[in-house]
């Protein structure tokens, strides 16, 4: 499937637009975000984050008659059976913030020792055409979760999230750092790899 010469963005989360040009500022596309076009929110009502990141490129698409590239996330903690998932951004409730998800989280890891703490990011990564044809990727970056937040960068739960191999947490990282290897950013290298034909 050929990488189309635009590409709306389908967030309106500072945040992950900025990250995701970021990651793909090598791809040759004329990049469209919310600030250029606009659409109607789509909620996120699917079960997999797979289902969230084809609602929303899919609803933009048909919106905006742009193809449209739109990723779900979310973290998964083993002590709590793999939650909160694609729940992750609502975790505390429907208009949770950054912080009362983080701290929400780590209220329901509290007594769970250090061992006990693993978890992963998990990212899937989407591109709907206006007519109908799709391609994802996934992406998953694992590690474990700390007792307190550590760093100002990133977002979400990343002062919490210290990736495998590393003695720092996500938001510890320099940006380069973390995209190289993040879930978001293994799921859109894999998705541009798709959208280009490389191997």
């Amino acid at each position: 499937m050929p990488l189309p010469p635009r590409l709306v963005i389908a967030s309106r989360n500072g945040h992950k637009v900025k990250e995701i040009r970021r990651i793909c500022a090598d791809w040759p596309v004329e990049w469209l975000t919310h600030r250029e076009v606009s659409w109607e929110d789509v909620e996120e009502t699917g079960h997999t984050y797979l289902d969230n990141a084809l609602l929303k490129s899919r609803g933009v698409a048909r919106a905006v008659g742009e193809p449209a590239l739109a990723d779900d996330s979310g973290i998964e903690v083993d002590a709590l059976g793999g939650a909160p998932g694609p729940r992750s951004a609502r975790y505390a409730g429907p208009s949770a913030t950054d912080e009362e998800n983080l701290r929400a989280l780590l209220a329901a890891l509290a007594g769970v020792p250090p061992g006990g703490r693993t978890a992963r990011y998990r990212a899937v990564a989407a591109v709907a055409y206006p007519d109908g044809r799709e391609v994802w990727e996934e992406g998953v970056c694992e590690g474990t979760l700390r007792t307190r937040g550590r760093g100002t960068g990133g977002f979400g739960y990343d002062p919490i999230f210290e990736p495998a191999g590393w003695d720092r947490t996500m938001a510890e990282l320099s940006p380069g750092e973390k995209d190289r290897i993040s879930h978001r950013g293994r799921a859109l290298r894999a998705l541009g790899e798709r959208l280009t034909g490389a191997t």
